[in-house]
């Protein structure tokens, strides 16, 4: 039996590694699955924003669209429920906050959201998906206008990068069944973690409820049931949004809807008189391709407008890579501030998506994860699991001097031994089974 008497375990019987910036498994790039069946909450409907995020009208002149904006975090906030709420990725939010603690930030803290973005330079027709945003681009004209939506991703590893190039959206399945490739199977049985040929509609598909099927074949724009890699090079080439991302984007998008798939991690831009920088990180091969490119249509932009770009503004936005537009050059005196100017929005309370926390009960199954003498590494452990997809419900429990990171609650014994398998197989965290009656 797997019987705690006491919780002060030796850590000697924890092995706890540390984990890394972010803690997606990525065996598979449409996700790993796992044998635990977590049922997770319904979706919520999107709450009303005080900015916006997703959805903008584009004018003849303009090469960019949002404003920039700041939120105070509160106590419990995650840097990844923060993202979700407003529909950025955790790359996009963690380079816009240097030195902001991803898991555990402080309360009171101001964060910036990056919800400015400058266009890619690209046909503004169907899905436009630039990689080194990390971020996907959907126009529509209508008759008398223009208008683009975006929605931020998670792409293809190093080792499996998603490919660069022109598709379409060939078909749209809702509740689409997963096919493991045989790649995905083996990598998963060399760890100890065989997985079915397939894998119904659930909780436990990668592709999530929606999913686009392109042209190339392979490779789909969907779901997931790991939030918190949107913004992550975490797939096997896919292209995944989050869960109500992709319903959005699955509900206006028609089949044979063309898709340009490119890396532009440099963007220049302007919007009400004002030439914006947006810089990410390149692709090393291509950086000084890239540069080149860059410096030219700077040099050519200075020769047009017969106005002189900040230069030193430039070289400190390249070296920051931030992600963030930055003003470089107005096109006129006396500039009306208007778009650019960085807004304060109200926090909203109950941020969307964040993970449920049920109440502990004398009568179920737990797991105890982790000990730790400070709270603040207890919290970021807790927070962590947390984030897992499917969710699995983590919390920090106080005695005496430590602080324990209990998983669970669970319904039965089988369920909180695949949990611990998953703890085990996603973190390397080695938990400890605790039966009902003895999680006091």
């Amino acid at each position: 039996m797997h019987r705690i008497i006491d919780l002060a375990i030796p850590l000697h019987r924890l092995r706890l590694l540390v984990v890394p910036f972010i803690f997606i498994l990525t065996l598979h790039g449409c996700a790993g699955i796992r044998s635990v069946e977590v049922i997770p909450p319904p979706l919520p409907t999107r709450p009303a924003e005080t900015i916006k995020q997703n959805e903008f009208f584009i004018g003849k002149e303009d090469d960019a669209i949002g404003r920039p904006a700041v939120i105070r975090l509160e106590k419990g906030d995650t840097l990844p429920d923060i993202a979700r709420h407003f529909s950025l990725g955790i790359h996009e939010i963690s380079l816009a906050n240097p030195g902001v603690d991803i898991w555990v930030p402080e309360a009171g803290t101001r964060i910036m959201l990056p919800l400015h973005f400058i266009l890619p330079d690209a046909p503004r027709k169907g899905i436009v998906i630039n990689l080194a945003a990390m971020r996907l681009f959907y126009f529509k004209e209508n008759k008398k206008s223009l208008t683009v939506s975006t929605y931020p991703v998670g792409i293809g590893t190093i080792e499996r990068p998603t490919p660069i190039g022109q598709a379409y959206v060939k078909r749209k399945v809702f509740r689409p069944t997963w096919y493991v490739p045989a790649s995905i199977a083996e990598r998963h049985r060399e760890k100890g973690d065989p997985l079915p040929s397939k894998v119904p509609p659930g909780p436990l598909n990668p592709l999530g409820e929606y999913a686009l099927y392109l042209s190339r074949s392979s490779y789909l724009i969907h779901g997931t049931n790991k939030p918190s890699s949107i913004g992550l090079k975490a797939t096997n080439g896919c292209i995944r949004l989050y869960p109500e991302d992709i319903r959005e984007l699955y509900e206006k998008t028609p089949v044979n809807t063309p898709v340009h798939i490119i890396s532009q991690p440099y963007l220049i831009g302007q919007i009400n008189g004002v030439v914006y920088l947006e810089v990410h990180a390149p692709v090393e091969e291509q950086r000084v391709a890239d540069l080149r490119k860059l410096f030219a249509r700077l040099k050519n932009i200075e020769k047009k407008t017969k106005r002189k770009i900040d230069w030193g503004q430039v070289d400190k936005t390249l070296a920051e890579v931030r992600g963030i537009p930055v003003p470089i050059l107005e096109l006129r005196e006396k500039i009306e501030k208007g778009n650019e100017n960085i807004v304060e929005v109200r926090h909203p309370g109950k941020l969307y998506g964040s993970p449920e926390m049920p109440q502990l009960s004398v009568e179920a199954w737990y797991i105890l994860a982790a000990e730790h003498r400070d709270a603040t590494d207890a919290a970021r452990m807790a927070a962590i699991i947390s984030h897992q997809g499917p969710p699995i419900p983590a919390r920090v429990l106080a005695k005496r001097d430590r602080y324990r990171v209990i998983a669970g609650p669970f319904g039965d014994m089988q369920t909180a031994e695949d949990t611990a398998r998953r703890l085990k197989i996603d973190l390397e965290v080695d938990g400890i089974l605790i039966e009902p009656g003895n999680n006091r």
